[in-house]
């Protein structure tokens, strides 16, 4: 994971967040098992050769990566509170301190902080870190722009976009709206705030793809492992006969040959 893990308790945290940010960041105060517990005397996970802890009969699954995935589909769902209470059950954070920052501080919109945040996460690619850094200085470029700051919008183009060299063909179309009058708006709308939030959330969303998945897990990620293993069980039936709706989790799909049609009826 990296970084220093969060003292701030869970839910003390998700009250001082907006529902975005509930929705697509945490933290989690780390705590050890309590010996001799109820919980204590469960079924312990295997122990790989690494010595790192892994879970499942093949001992393939790493019980942290399987932790933090289902941590993430239960924010997904919208099960904030069993989210937090299994990060700080299991004592494995969903992000480190420092994404938590990060996240947070893209979602207030405080762009210079987030940028230098960015660096402070441990990323090895530049250009990952450069595509990231656009992305963040272009909402704060549409922002600034928003809220009538031409010339602030200009300098943020000139002197922190242009010079990282990404996407030469993108600052040029950022440059067209800074003379574009149909942009600019003349009346703040009532709901602004609440569309620049949608916004900052988007953003949020493409950072997730462009970031590595150690860093942030992407969103959806159980939801395609499962049915992944569903479409390969379906593929591997050889006498599939049936809908794809009628596959259950509760076990693996097999079609009996009972259901292909071999007597004529007429």
């Amino acid at each position: 994971m990296g970084g220093v893990e969060d003292d701030e308790p869970a839910s003390k945290r998700m009250k001082l967040s907006s529902e975005e940010l509930r929705r697509l960041s945490n933290g989690s105060t780390i705590k050890e098992p309590v010996a001799g517990s109820s919980l204590d005397l469960m079924a312990r996970p295997l122990q790989s050769e690494g010595g790192e802890e892994v879970v499942g009969s093949k001992g393939v699954i790493k019980k942290v990566e399987f932790v933090r995935i289902i941590a993430k589909a239960l924010y997904s769902l919208g099960y904030i509170k069993s989210g937090a209470h299994l990060e700080e059950e299991s004592g494995i954070p969903l992000h480190s301190s420092v994404v938590n920052v990060f996240m947070r501080q893209i979602l207030e919109g405080n762009w210079d902080e987030s940028v230098v945040t960015l660096r402070n996460i441990g990323l090895t690619d530049e250009r990952t870190v450069k595509s990231a850094s656009f992305l963040i200085l272009e909402q704060k470029f549409f922002e600034l722009l928003d809220e009538e700051k031409a010339m602030d919008a200009l300098n943020t183009l000139r002197t922190e976009i242009a010079p990282l060299g990404v996407n030469d063909s993108r600052v040029r179309e950022l440059s067209s709206y800074i003379v574009s009058p149909s942009y600019c708006s003349p009346t703040r709308s009532p709901k602004q705030d609440t569309v620049r939030a949608r916004s900052r959330s988007k953003l949020l969303e493409e950072l997730q793809k462009l970031l590595p998945a150690t860093v942030m897990i992407p969103e959806g990620r159980l939801e395609h492992l499962v049915e992944q293993a569903l479409v390969l069980q379906r593929d591997a039936c050889m006498f599939h006969n049936s809908l794809d709706k009628e596959m259950s989790l509760y076990s693996d799909h097999q079609c009996g040959r009972d259901q292909i049609p071999s007597q004529a009826l007429q």
